[in-house]
């Protein structure tokens, strides 16, 4: 049978074995290596006008004869680019018997010298792999000096397999173009590293089911939120392919949109189902999202159909998180809750979705039970559990794509946040900047008192002038210093060209110019606006 799977060297081989030994004494197809490979045509080493073909499969009949040796697989043949199908013309050619005399040349013609002693008293036909307008390479047909020669109506039959090959052969060419799209539709959409979030350290890990595609709709995001909180989110498309990938990346988006809103878990699983009945009625997928509280070591969580989080002390020992269980987005009708736990120090979170844990006729009890069995050893880093996890709960033979995320909660020491509470009042700008430096001298960060009170004065500034009742400013250390100012007007401020003759203006200007990193984000009521300034070495 040929084309039982879309993989290049296995269908070249499945070609071959079918011609082998009835047909031939020995089959080997080569295929234009660029139309094949990942990138653009290899030009170092060879001359213009030459291409590179490669034998990707070589099958002969027993006893072995003698060319096996030199018509090895993967090797890569340079020949001119109009003598990939010898005569180039792309029609089958026939060499009834090799004279000895002409051997060496028919050798040299198929580009493969070493096969010329071989050659006398055999009998040839090379026929062109030819599908929907493209060359895609050849196919070679050897008989032995003990065998009938090739003939006329042998090479119709030759002609007609390399047909029927070929149209195989392309899909597999086609198949994995797509597959190479569809994985960097993928990469360009998931996380390439955790990021560095005070208070938590985060590892991830992704696994397409379909390992041809290496594409599928599971995902995982950790977004920095106001106040030093963190959003984790795993989520999971149903369904499988570029399809899934593309839904996939139109969720994520609107949940790392949604997140920079600040909302509440339970309301942003809302919006979201709302999202995908306006996208289609056929987009269903299930979501997890939690925010963690560094400061006040709480975990906010919400649930959207999704298997439940594992939730491990500091002692590696997990549990299943009993939070209610939703629906999946894209249903509707189901409301969604909020529910707010203790996230002590050194605690874990593992999410995931159902591909690590279904196992094929057990259900998921088996797998979940298996994740909250001491997989987590405390003293690991986030990398090592997500590592140990996958030995121990993952088996290579389960088709789903697997999406992991693991996070272990640290905290930020008290004495490394303050927060005031300032009126609005214009008078209030002196004593933010105030308030700024003792803090800063407080912490042993003198050094960065300059700078922090300018860019302080400018967004409490800022502030009083939209705020309605009150205007917060808060300080982080955190290995950097991390300075937060909110007030109740949910409008964000915009980054201006500030003309020589203007009184203001300048404020964000000079955050953008001074500070290391700055933003802006919505609150429930409200904005913040942040700056990150580098503690000195």
């Amino acid at each position: 049978m040929v084309g039982s799977t879309l993989d290049l060297h296995t269908t070249a081989r499945e070609l071959c074995a079918v011609t082998v030994p009835r047909f031939a004494d020995s089959a080997a197809v080569l295929v234009v290596d660029h139309l094949f490979s990942d990138g653009e045509p290899r030009t170092e080493g060879r001359s213009a006008g030459t291409v590179l073909i490669r034998r990707v499969a070589a099958v002969y009949g027993e006893p072995r004869p003698r060319w096996d040796a030199a018509l090895p697989e993967d090797e890569l043949i340079t020949l001119p680019a109009d003598a990939v199908v010898p005569g180039g013309r792309g029609e089958t050619v026939l060499v009834p018997v090799v004279d000895p005399a002409i051997a060496p040349g028919v050798a040299q013609d198929l580009g493969v010298p070493a096969l010329g002693p071989l050659l006398a008293g055999c009998s040839l036909v090379v026929a062109p792999l030819t599908a929907r307008g493209t060359v895609l390479g050849r196919i070679g047909f050897l008989r032995g000096p003990g065998r009938r020669p090739f003939d006329s109506r042998d090479v119709v039959t030759a002609t007609e397999l390399a047909a029927s090959g070929a149209v195989h052969l392309d899909n597999a060419r086609l198949h994995r173009q797509e597959s190479q799209a569809a994985a960097t539709l993928q990469r360009s959409m998931m996380p390439t590293r955790p990021p560095r979030i005070p208070g938590v350290r985060i590892a991830h890990h992704y696994m397409p089911g379909d390992r041809q595609a290496q594409v599928g709709g599971d995902w995982f995001d950790a977004i920095q939120l106001p106040g030093g909180r963190v959003a984790l989110i795993v989520g999971d498309v149903m369904g499988h392919g570029l399809q899934a990938a593309a839904v996939m990346g139109q969720f994520r988006t609107a949940v790392i949109t949604m997140a920079a809103l600040d909302l509440p878990p339970a309301q942003l699983l809302r919006h979201l189902d709302n999202l995908a009945h306006r996208l289609s009625s056929e987009h269903l997928a299930t979501c997890v999202y939690a925010v963690y509280d560094p400061i006040h070591r709480t975990l906010s969580i919400a649930n959207a159909g999704h298997i439940p989080p594992v939730l491990a002390g500091s002692d590696g020992r997990g549990e299943l998180l009993d939070i209610p269980g939703g629906a999946p987005i894209g249903v509707g009708g189901v409301p969604f809750e909020t529910v707010e736990l203790s996230a002590p120090d050194g605690s874990w979170l593992v999410l995931c979705t159902d591909g690590l844990v279904e196992v094929r006729g057990q259900g998921i009890d088996a797998g979940l039970a298996a994740l909250c069995a001491n997989v987590i050893e405390p003293q690991q880093s986030p990398e090592d559990v997500c590592a140990q996890i996958l030995a121990q709960v993952h088996s290579e033979d389960r088709g789903d794509d697997v999406a992991l995320l693991v996070a272990r909660f640290e905290g930020v020491d008290p004495q490394d946040v303050v927060r005031w509470t300032l009126l609005v009042n214009d008078g209030e700008v002196s004593r933010a900047r105030e308030l700024t430096r003792r803090q800063l001298a407080a912490w042993g960060l003198e050094r960065l008192s300059d700078t922090a009170e300018l860019l302080v004065s400018e967004l409490v500034t800022n502030a009083i002038k939209a705020a309605s009742y009150e205007v917060e400013l808060r300080l982080m250390r955190v290995g950097k210093l991390l300075v937060e100012v909110s007030d109740d007007n949910h409008n964000l401020p915009q980054l201006q060209r500030a003309d020589a003759d203007d009184v203001g203006g300048r404020g964000l200007a000079l955050v953008s110019h001074l500070s290391r990193r700055w933003g802006t984000s919505r609150k429930a009521v409200g904005k913040v606006v942040w700056f990150e300034l580098p503690l000195p070495s």
